[in-house]
């Protein structure tokens, strides 16, 4: 039995993250399902592929199912993956799986699954987490070949993710926000050498804005490295970049939320 991991943009007030549960619970009752996420922005697809991503590779070898699907019902394909140490990947071909994909190594096999033979019926047109993701990811885990879940397909057939790199502003940065964290903390599609090339360099102060806001940050290593209620730029877990203030909440200063861009520069 493969442990099974679970992310999605469902959120916790409604039905469908316990249903979801519910169906691999009667096709693999004894699976093991660790809950990465349901707090994904709602059709946050480009949130979700770089969670799942960073992630994965924390996480035990086996069946991961991540559903943020917001062309549901309409004619993206479903697909399930093999990648590098054995693990399946299922979900919506939308570019959301990629990611984690080439964590490992890349697409070994695929098949879509839009029509397995092992999904619920009658399928609803607009919860194919219930009646299609979950049943695949299910039979996968209980150790059912992938072959038979449904039809193959070459792995350059699948959708790609568009990343919104990080742009040279003049003398500064301007990067896209991926994540906004319960703590206020912005996360940014951008990395310790985009600032460097940028000519920032820890401990130089950084000018941050975003829709007309502005806050004067540090580029600093860590939270303690500010007093609180001072604003800092840092990498975070993840080797991305971040701006938080120290005991406050970088996003609502400055407005934001995931799919805004923020301009970063020396001041």
């Amino acid at each position: 039995m493969r442990p099974l991991t679970f992310l999605s943009d469902y959120g916790t007030d409604d039905e469908f993250v316990g249903v979801v549960h519910a169906v691999i619970a009667r096709l693999a009752p004894e699976a093991r399902v660790i809950d990465i996420s349901h707090g994904i922005p709602r059709h946050g697809v480009l949130q979700g592929a770089l969670t799942l991503a960073r992630t994965l590779p924390y996480a035990p070898a086996g069946v991961h199912l991540a559903v943020v699907d917001p062309e549901v019902g309409a004619r993206r394909r479903a697909v399930a993956l093999r990648t590098g140490e054995d693990r399946l990947l299922v979900g919506p071909d939308n570019g959301l799986l990629l990611p984690a994909a080439e964590r490992f190594g890349g697409i070994e096999e695929a098949v879509e699954i839009s029509a397995s033979p092992w999904r619920l019926e009658p399928v609803s047109a607009t919860f194919h987490g219930r009646d299609l993701f979950a049943p695949v990811a299910a039979r996968l885990a209980r150790g059912e070949p992938l072959a038979a879940a449904g039809a193959p397909i070459e792995p350059v057939e699948l959708v790609p993710l568009d990343l919104p790199g990080p742009r040279r502003d003049g003398a500064g940065l301007r990067a896209t926000v991926v994540g906004v964290d319960t703590f206020g903390n912005v996360t940014l599609l951008a990395d310790h050498g985009d600032l460097a090339a940028a000519g920032l360099r820890i401990g130089d102060p950084v000018a941050v804005s975003a829709g007309g806001r502005d806050l004067r940050a540090v580029y600093a290593r860590t939270f303690a490295d500010v007093a609180p209620g001072d604003a800092l730029v840092y990498e975070d877990a993840a080797r991305l970049i971040a701006v938080a203030v120290n005991t406050g909440d970088a996003a609502a200063a400055l407005g934001v939320r995931a799919g805004q861009v923020v301009a970063l520069a020396a001041p």
